[in-house]
């Protein structure tokens, strides 16, 4: 029988974490001289229903299960999102409630998709909040609250699986908590260093707070209309470097900062995310400068390596239209969108080892066809992998598959054309932002139905957390008794 006590509790905590990170916004609306009242007001809502729960009697000692794992994480998911809503309804940067929704959800999901027409006329605390949504969510404060579990006598293993349900389970130390703690001290590390480089490199502080937020949690969600396009090549050199660090497992960063570089290099992963980058780099570089006469070499290898680091690594950052170039690159940019960085970092979509397990799984197939009675592991990082994993992987990549069609074919039903049926549901589940059609790289979402809305703000839920911990609760097994 599923124990909803603990679940309470920690919801609880949660939703005052979330509270208080409202109140860091509120600096700058006295600054700029906005109303903090958005902000403070949420705050106190948000808190005062973590208190009401917190009420709630949880004796020590009661261990976290699987099933109450999964339902800490997607209710925990589901009362950030409408802790988080507020801020928005309450200043009237959005009037109805499937627009907050949205944004909010893009928000915490890292997808970076959003309904804001004007972004720079809205109020600064309330697009400092917008960014601050998607540093949560980059890491997810599920594992920050693993960090003090032990506080509250509460086990946490379970809940880290549930919110990175990758197929690796690599882990910086043997208690998960001290794993939380040491991929926060790297993840706010990262994002501190950032700043200061943003800062350094001609961008204000405030906009360099707000990039550094939304960069390391490969969120996309910037201060300008026009995205990264509006800043200097040094700082779009800057944001595609720590893009590129975000997309890395965080097992393997932590390595590289202990200075062992030996077991860095065993990441086949890692070889494969470096291999994409600079192979499609090189062949982007080459057709765009082609099709602009050759007059801007410079600028076509930045343009082209922003743009596929910032879609591998679903981030969502945009420099340029990549629509509007070749009919081959932009087939590529879209396959982009179900890549995926690398498993372990803040990144969404399918992730880079599932491919990998995949395709060496596939070739390996031909062998074992020649050679039937051979023995022919697989191996991954010089590893062999588990028969477990790889019905796993295969699984994964049938159902994102499936969701991925039936998605779009219900956004068709419900009035969408081709194209834009396919980018919205592709750039949904894999929460990178720009798709392709009506919802592409210089377009937003705001002329979507409210439905419509609703509807990719669930799949963006689901992509998050990586399909099979939202689903798993519509299924019978997990309900029952025994």
């Amino acid at each position: 029988m599923i124990n909803f006590r603990p679940i309470a509790r920690v919801v609880a905590i949660l939703l005052a974490i979330v509270g208080v990170m409202m109140w860091t916004g509120i600096p700058f609306s006295l600054y700029y001289g906005e109303s903090v009242w958005p902000l403070l007001l949420a705050g106190l809502g948000s808190l005062a229903a973590g208190g009401l729960l917190f009420l709630v009697k949880n004796p020590k000692g009661i261990p976290i299960r699987k099933r109450e794992g999964y339902l800490i994480v997607v209710l925990s998911w589901a009362a950030m999102v409408l802790s988080g809503m507020v801020p928005y309804l309450l200043s009237g940067v959005v009037s109805t409630f499937p627009d907050a929704l949205f944004e909010t959800v893009s928000g915490m999901t890292t997808t970076g998709a959003s309904v804001l027409t004007d972004i720079e006329i809205q109020p600064r605390g309330i697009l400092y909040w917008r960014s601050l949504t998607q540093w949560i969510g980059g890491m997810g404060i599920i594992v920050l609250t693993v960090a003090i579990f032990p506080l509250l006598g509460i086990g946490g293993i379970e809940l880290f699986a549930a919110e990175a349900p990758g197929p690796t389970s690599d882990k910086l130390h043997p208690r998960i908590s001290e794993t939380a703690k040491r991929l926060w001290f790297i993840y706010v590390g990262l994002t501190v260093t950032l700043f200061f480089c943003l800062w350094a490199a001609g961008m204000s502080k405030y906009e360099s707070v707000n990039h550094a937020l939304t960069t390391m949690a490969t969120g996309g969600f910037s201060t300008r209309n026009a995205s990264a396009a509006a800043f200097s090549p040094l700082i779009q050199y800057i944001l595609i470097l720590f893009m590129f660090f975000a997309g890395v497992n965080y097992t393997v960063l932590y390595l590289s900062f202990k200075r062992r570089f030996k077991e860095v290099w065993k990441s086949d992963e890692l070889k494969a995310y470096l291999v994409i980058v600079f192979a499609l780099t090189a062949f982007f570089t080459a057709k765009v400068w082609y099709a602009t006469g050759g007059t801007n070499l410079e600028g076509a290898f930045r343009d082209s390596l922003f743009q596929i680091v910032s879609l591998i690594t679903t981030t969502g950052f945009v420099t340029a239209d990549y629509t509007s170039w070749a009919t081959s690159l932009t087939i590529i940019c879209f396959v982009l969108l179900f890549l995926g960085a690398c498993a372990g970092s803040t990144s969404g979509g399918i992730k880079l080892i599932r491919h990998l397990v995949f395709l060496k799984n596939s070739y390996l197939e031909f062998k074992r066809i020649v050679h039937p009675s051979a023995i022919v592991p697989l191996r991954v990082n010089q590893e062999v992998v588990p028969g477990k994993i790889i019905t796993h992987v295969f699984n994964f990549l049938l159902l994102y598959l499936l969701l991925f069609i039936v998605g779009s074919v219900i956004l068709a039903t419900m009035g969408l054309d081709f194209n834009t049926s396919l980018g919205a549901m592709a750039t949904s589940l894999g929460n990178v932002g720009p798709g392709i059609g009506g919802v592409g790289p210089v377009d937003n979402f705001a002329w979507l139905s409210p439905g419509i809305k609703v509807f990719l703000s669930f799949v963006m839920i689901i992509g998050r957390l990586e399909i099979y911990t939202v689903l798993v609760l519509f299924t019978p097994f997990f309900w029952r008794l025994n």
